[in-house]
């Protein structure tokens, strides 16, 4: 990539990070990228599952199609980095990189419109809605597979705390899926001084809380791979009164299909043992989301291979991760892969979702050229 791209693609980038927006709320981001893709002279269709946008290239008469993805949503927490580049939007920040992952993508596009030395389709999938909201299944609803038949798919996520540049490849499953949970506590409220006459869901909630971690750590072998996590509580409005209601609301993590009937049992048990000791009535809900993803045998291949023509350093020996990634509806409409490019040294509170996290510059050149490469591997491979 020359210096004159490379700077281009930070100043996008920069831009994308000072002004983010939340799932299936990205219409000044998706103006943007049609923006970027008219000024490389790349033709597009956008409004594709909300704010998506596909754009295409074709080179040569060779028939074969491949798909690159990126996603362009931010999160709703309030940045904390101090840049010059900071979200100008309260309470709104790239705290996954997707501002990186947009410009990573443009920058292939850019790469490949430059490059005659390759012969087929490309297209490349900028995704709305993928922290949560189903951003990959609207378009695959909206006819995504079927209005650009591309044969694979690739897409990557930068990664802190593993070395800029360097691109992890896994064999098989990459990231887990999972759902929300949502436990309702319905008890009976009145005088904390009288006790005796209600039904206390905040004692309910302690114990429920404790049962629950037993579903994973005495349900699930522990060969297998399972996270429940409860992560906010809500109830109750005065230090005097015992609350009516009590709500609590987690995650579910998996990375085995079989899994997650255990934990779902578990849950439903247990839930109702606690409604049984202590007078209350408990509901789960839980909203299964993204499936896990999981990178087919060939196309892991194939990213690997790309990430060596680029001279990237590779890893083929990191584990899976328990984060969930959108990713997998395509996975499951086509065979692909994902991979984690190091975004460099992890600090405190610059985690993925953290409010000090940026995404590095540095590693554009590598993240483009990369997803450049793969499509030509795999253009060239059928």
């Amino acid at each position: 990539m020359s210096p004159e791209l490379h700077q281009k693609l930070t100043a996008w980038r920069r831009h994308l990070h000072a002004h983010p927006e939340l799932s299936l709320q990205e219409k000044a981001t998706a103006a943007f990228v049609q923006d970027r893709l008219a000024e490389l002279g790349i033709p597009f269709e956008a409004n594709i599952g909300g704010h998506g946008i596909v754009a295409t290239l074709t080179r040569g008469h060779a028939r074969s199609r491949v798909g690159l993805r990126a996603d362009m949503d931010a999160l709703p927490i309030t940045e904390d980095t101090g840049l010059a580049y900071a979200s100008k939007t309260s309470g709104v920040m790239h705290a996954c990189g997707h501002d990186g992952h947009t410009a990573s993508l443009l920058g292939a596009a850019a790469l490949l419109a430059a490059d005659a030395d390759w012969s087929g389709t490309v297209d490349f999938i900028f995704q709305p809605a993928e922290e949560g909201f189903g951003g990959s299944r609207a378009m695959v609803a909206a006819g995504l597979f079927d209005r650009f038949p591309m044969e694979r798919i690739f897409g990557f996520h930068n990664w802190p705390g593993l070395a800029a540049g360097t691109i992890a490849v896994h064999d098989g499953v990459v990231m887990a899926s999972g759902g929300r949970i949502t436990i309702t506590i319905e008890g009976h409220a009145g005088h904390a001084g009288m006790p005796h006459l209600t039904r206390d869901p905040v004692v309910a909630a302690g114990h429920l809380i404790v049962a629950l971690q037993s579903v994973t750590s005495r349900g699930v072998d522990p060969l297998d791979t399972a996270v429940l996590s409860l992560c906010t509580i809500e109830g109750g409005t005065a230090p005097n009164q015992i609350a009516g209601r009590v709500t609590i609301r987690g995650t579910l993590r998996y990375h085995r299909e079989a899994v997650k009937g255990t934990i779902l049992d578990g849950i439903e048990r247990t839930c109702a043992g606690i409604a049984t000791g202590f007078g209350v009535k408990v509901t789960p809900e839980i909203v299964m989301g993204v499936g896990v993803v999981i990178n087919t045998p060939a196309e892991a291949e194939l990213a690997r291979i790309a990430a060596e023509r680029v001279q990237a350093p590779v890893r083929r020996d990191l584990a899976p991760s328990m984060a969930g990634e959108d990713f997998a509806h395509f996975l499951q409409q086509r065979p692909g892969a994902f991979v984690w490019i190091g975004n460099g040294e992890l600090r405190e509170g610059a985690e993925l979702h953290g409010p000090r996290y940026d995404f590095n510059d540095a590693i554009l050149p590598v993240a483009s050229g990369w997803m450049a490469e793969v499509a030509k591997t795999a253009l060239a491979s059928n």
